[in-house]
């Protein structure tokens, strides 16, 4: 049976299991996977590009935000801005006596990127993120990575069976084939973003 949609996806794990009685519980086996699968996977296919106009100290970050590839300000030319950590920020406000300009750095503060400078004006910003992957459920049946990669859907699935089912010899069963899976799709995507870039191979010869 190809697994294609949310629903094969549960019978396959059902049939993997060999048990008719787990209906209700298999969903949270998918629901647990999803939550490890976005801490796990690093795909060209999870990034996603976001523009805000921001004028203050403090902006929201999306809501299916995991991991921030780049920020820049756009407009009248491009200007990226730097990762720094809060203690960074919160010093040179105070060396400063907190200025307001052009934002040149950026730290994640409860759940929201905090610029600095704090804009003088409103400036365009453009952020390049990893986003979540978009859950399984009965209104939303598919999605790239169960098109792409089920195994991973599926070992995943069922390595959160196991501590369920109290099948402890069957975790390492599972992990082993699901980060087997992770490992490939994370490797698939590192070889398509260098495709066509040009690299060679250059051979150093002896003597």
């Amino acid at each position: 049976m190809a697994i294609t949609t949310y629903a094969t996806l549960q019978t396959a794990v059902a049939d993997f299991l060999n048990r008719d009685d787990l209906t209700s519980v298999i969903p949270t086996f998918i629901q647990l996977a999803e939550s490890q699968m976005n801490r796990d996977i690093r795909h060209f296919k999870m990034e996603k590009r976001a523009t805000a106009s921001l004028d203050s100290e403090y902006s929201g970050i999306p809501g299916d935000w995991l991991e921030t590839i780049q920020l820049h300000v756009i407009g009248g030319g491009t200007y990226p801005l730097d990762l720094a950590s809060r203690q960074t920020i919160a010093d040179k406000r105070s060396g400063a006596n907190d200025q307001s300009g052009r934002p040149r750095y950026y730290a994640h503060a409860d759940s929201q990127f905090e610029l600095y400078p704090t804009p003088d004006a409103a400036y365009e910003i453009e952020l390049l993120y990893f986003a979540k992957i978009p859950a399984l459920s009965a209104s939303n049946t598919y999605n790239w990575l169960l098109q792409d990669a089920p195994d991973v859907y599926l070992y995943g699935s069922l390595l959160h069976s196991a501590p369920y089912l109290v099948e402890d010899a069957r975790i390492a069963v599972w992990a082993q084939m699901y980060s087997a899976a992770v490992a490939q799709l994370n490797q698939s995507s590192d070889k398509a973003r260098m495709s066509g870039s040009g690299l060679t191979l250059k051979v150093r010869g002896l003597g």
